[in-house]
């Protein structure tokens, strides 16, 4: 318990020393590699052991409006619409051997993106044109080669590190791509609690996204912090399994500053927010040990500040093996 509540306080020292106010600034395009949501409760957390399949659906409409330009893909643009699906398959495995008392992980998570953007581009001499591309194909791929977790009775804390290397295709000019053409580098912990008796689940992740540069317009965008928390309770079904209902909040927003020759629009601030409701389902064990959980969300944007403001749907389902 000693180490778990070292961890806790280590955790919520660092959000709130990365959440004061402060200068801050927006992303190529207003987002980065980490979609709010992804690993925010307990169907996130690596498996006890062995392996577990997992396939995510993501969903997301956005817009912002002709007071607001961003970056697309090189160009400046207002008035955008952008509309993506990313279907993302992966696998997660724990080995029976563990370190520093904890149960080690490694896993990946392959995308493939629908994406449609509409936009009011600038042009030569100022005139403006509006634009709509759309595009699909491999996205930029998540591997997590470090994933520590430690358990205590209803307790579960562990520590991690996503590599999302820019695998996805990029292409300048175009307002629609798949890959944001660099690598992230995102160490993240989190936190999780399930009563056994009650079945009251409290979830806590945060994270920091470190980016390279995007040589393709020589675009260094600014680190990001995020944090997801998740609060439900799960109620049995009779012999059908167990259903959980409850809510989901996120905070994503930089903390330092674009850089290069392609941030044509200089620093400005950032900032994402959003809450919304969470449904998910645990089966009982059948076929020798298999379970699936699953689980759907709904996490629209509630402030946004130089970046799209739209909604979240994920469906999500893990398959234990």
């Amino acid at each position: 318990m000693k180490k778990l509540f070292v961890f806790v306080i280590a955790v919520f020292a660092l959000s709130v020393f990365l959440v004061q106010p402060s200068s801050v600034f927006a992303a190529e395009e207003g987002t980065g590699h980490y979609i709010p949501g992804a690993l925010a409760d307990f169907g996130d957390m690596a498996p006890a052991a062995g392996w577990a399949a997992i396939d995510w659906y993501n969903h997301y409409n956005g817009s912002i409006g002709a007071g607001r330009r961003v970056e697309f893909g090189g160009d400046i643009a207002t008035n955008i619409n952008a509309t993506s699906n990313a279907e993302m398959v992966g696998a997660i495995y724990t080995f029976p051997c563990g370190i520093l008392d904890a149960k080690y992980s490694v896993g990946m998570l392959i995308p493939y993106v629908w994406m449609d953007v509409t936009g009011t581009i600038t042009g030569p001499l100022g005139r403006t044109f509006t634009r709509t591309d759309t595009t699909s194909g491999l996205g930029d791929i998540t591997m997590m080669p470090f994933w520590l977790t430690w358990n205590c009775g209803d307790f579960k804390w562990g520590t991690q590190l996503n590599v999302y290397a820019p695998t996805g295709g990029y292409d300048v000019g175009q307002l629609a791509n798949v890959g944001l053409n660099y690598w992230t580098f995102e160490p993240m912990a989190s936190f999780n609690y399930i009563s056994k008796k009650i079945g009251l689940e409290i979830t806590t992740t945060a994270g920091l996204d470190f980016n390279t540069n995007n040589n393709a317009t020589d675009y260094q965008s600014g680190d990001v912090f995020h944090a997801d928390a998740t609060v439900a309770e799960h109620l049995p079904l009779c012999n059908y399994g167990i259903f959980g209902v409850g809510v989901n909040a996120f905070y994503w927003k930089q903390f330092t500053a674009d850089s290069g020759s392609g941030a044509k629009l200089g620093s400005f601030e950032t900032l994402m927010t959003g809450v919304g409701p969470v449904i998910s389902y645990i089966s009982p064990t059948f076929c020798g040990g298999h379970k699936v959980v699953a689980e759907v969300k709904w996490l629209p944007q509630m402030d946004t500040r130089y970046t799209l403001k739209g909604d979240y749907i994920w469906f999500k389902v893990a398959l234990g093996l």
